[in-house]
């Protein structure tokens, strides 16, 4: 099942999509939002289910869908929480500063919780000030949950997990040492994300999820040209299950939490860094990892940050290269 907000008032206008996101059939009668689904899930997905069969099958009104018509899935949410699943990503971002990382970072996820009042659509631009503040993408791969229990077993996390979806969880990196200078955490550095245009139940995507993992490419283009094409379930050190009972150790998690894995990142085939795609790699889920690599490798970063009017593109495919959870583009302004 697909389910998308179109943009409407705050929380946008519940709808389910075709498998091919190519119709949408209203879901007001069912749920006037996407947090109102999820706040009565048990009861209302089959509902939904059932509008999805019909959508496919042609036999109720429907309507093209188009991506830029769309809020993200969940336009603000009670809860976002982001993760740091791929160590790999952490660890070579620690080697060019010349820092040691803790062994406990293999052992114990990182977490940090982003605003949520407010995300972008997927076509919506990304809005930058001041581009000294060294504006990045980040790539990654999200999950929605249902209502958690506080102390929630793996198990019981990973049978929470409801939506599987995209991001791009922009940074801006130039903000970032300060911020954590200050042993407080990000806040200005973590301006609002952006989300795929849809959101898809796990039992949708088949083997392709598996153990808590999306078994995808997670697709990067950069003003045109392909920057990355990481496998989203390869290097995943922490699942989604360990990221969202990571979550919930302290605090029941409320229906509509989103997690994110953090940027996907590979090792490159011979355990090094990760190569450009021109090299013969699968590239990079955000412009600080190539950074890093070059800083390594040459001593000193040579691919700059974002600029006003660069443009971003991310998606993940199916067997036929079809986009399954839409498209997230957006361009600087």
């Amino acid at each position: 099942m697909k389910l998308a907000s179109l943009k409407h008032g705050r929380d946008g206008k519940l709808v389910v999509v075709s498998t091919d996101l190519a119709w949408y059939a209203d879901a007001g009668h069912i749920a006037p939002t996407l947090q109102a689904a999820l706040d009565d899930w048990d009861r209302l997905s089959p509902d939904l289910r059932n509008l999805q069969t019909d959508l496919d099958h042609e036999v109720i009104p429907r309507e093209r869908f188009h991506e830029h018509d769309a809020a993200s899935p969940l336009p603000r949410a009670y809860q976002w929480a982001d993760g740091s699943a791929y160590v790999n990503h952490v660890a070579l971002v620690r080697q060019a500063r010349n820092a040691e990382m803790p062994d406990t970072f293999w052992h114990d996820p990182l977490m940090y919780q982003g605003g949520s009042d407010g995300f972008l659509g997927p076509r919506d631009p990304i809005p930058l000030a001041d581009e000294d503040w060294g504006c990045d993408l980040e790539a990654e791969v999200v999950v929605v949950t249902g209502d958690v229990p506080l102390g929630a077993t793996h198990e019981q996390a990973l049978d929470a997990i409801v939506l599987v979806g995209l991001t791009n969880d922009v940074s801006l990196r130039n903000l970032i040492p300060g911020e954590l200078a200050k042993g407080f955490g990000f806040f200005q550095s973590k301006p609002a994300s952006a989300f795929s245009p849809v959101f898809v139940t796990p039992d949708s995507l088949g083997d392709w999820w598996q153990g808590g993992k999306l078994h995808r490419k997670l697709m990067v283009d950069l003003n045109g040209q392909p920057f990355g094409r990481a496998e989203a379930g390869e290097d995943m050190t922490f699942d989604f299950g360990t990221l969202v009972a990571h979550a919930a150790k302290t605090r029941r998690l409320g229906a509509g939490t989103i997690i994110g894995s953090g940027t996907v990142s590979n090792r490159d085939a011979d355990g090094g860094p990760g190569k450009p795609i021109a090299d013969g790699g699968v590239g990079y889920s955000c412009l600080a990892e190539v950074r890093t690599v070059e800083t390594i490798e040459m001593g000193a970063a040579k691919t700059p940050f974002l600029k006003k009017g660069d443009t971003v593109r991310i998606w993940a495919e199916d067997d036929r290269h079809h986009p399954i959870f839409g498209v997230i583009e957006q361009t600087v302004e």
